[in-house]
């Protein structure tokens, strides 16, 4: 049984990314007031990397979902 789970998930008053696990790939979903987007990736690192080109990313909300996800690996162990 595949299951996803979230890796990652930051929240501002400017939006929302998730990084998402799961089959071996990883989702990236970013979202804010009038705009979506979502992707996938093969590891988290290319995920982070593709974050930066999403236009609609607030650089706030940016930065903090890079520290997050850096934060979540190392507890993980990921990193």
């Amino acid at each position: 049984m595949n299951v996803t789970r979230h890796f990652s998930d930051t929240r501002t008053g400017e939006g929302r990314v998730r990084f998402l696990l799961g089959s071996g790939q990883v989702w990236l979903v970013a979202e804010g007031p009038g705009w979506h987007h979502e992707s996938v990736h093969a590891t988290l690192e290319d995920a982070a990397t593709f974050l930066a080109a999403v236009s609609n990313v607030p650089q706030r909300l940016y930065e903090q979902a890079v520290a997050d996800l850096e934060r979540q690996a190392h507890f993980d162990g990921a990193a």
